[in-house]
């Protein structure tokens, strides 16, 4: 089994240091729809799994998803060669409070959109612009849920 290519010490540095508020691509999320005139509160700890984005006039929550830590099944993701078991329950279980917060968020009358790091990141993506006038669609129609993901690049 191959090991890692940084020692303990500094790979749990690297980790610790990885945010889970204002990313980058959150960050241009936000941006694109501020400019659009978009208002929203950012990390409301009153609703269910703080969404990154809430618009209350659009009864909306907007989620910025990192494809690693969310288990997507996309070219940005691929299991760790090191500590699968840790790894597996991790991000299984990420995966698992993911659908709870969706089903607590819809439960209260709260539409969903999920916007994936792939999106605006990677061999797949789809650019800054795109995601943005995907979001302002969803935000305009009366879907419940939406999904803007980065272009599928497989051979077939």
């Amino acid at each position: 089994m191959p090991g890692d290519v940084v020692d303990a010490a500094t790979r749990s540095r690297m980790m610790a240091g990885i945010r889970g508020q204002n990313t980058k691509p959150e960050l241009a999320v936000r941006r694109g729809l501020h400019a659009l005139g978009f208002r929203f509160r950012l990390h409301d700890r009153t609703l269910p799994g703080r969404p990154d984005l809430v618009l209350p006039r659009w009864r909306a929550v907007i989620q910025v998803q990192g494809c690693f830590w969310h288990g997507h099944d996309c070219p940005l993701f691929r299991w760790p060669g090191t500590r699968q078991d840790f790894w597996r329950t991790k991000i299984g279980r990420n995966m698992e409070r993911d659908r709870e917060t969706d089903a607590a968020l819809d439960h209260a009358g709260w539409r969903v959109l999920k916007v994936w790091e792939c999106a605006l990141k990677g061999p797949g993506r789809i650019g800054a612009d795109a995601v943005i006038a995907g979001v302002a669609e969803w935000l305009h129609s009366k879907a419940r849920t939406g999904v803007i993901r980065g272009a599928d690049r497989g051979g077939g």
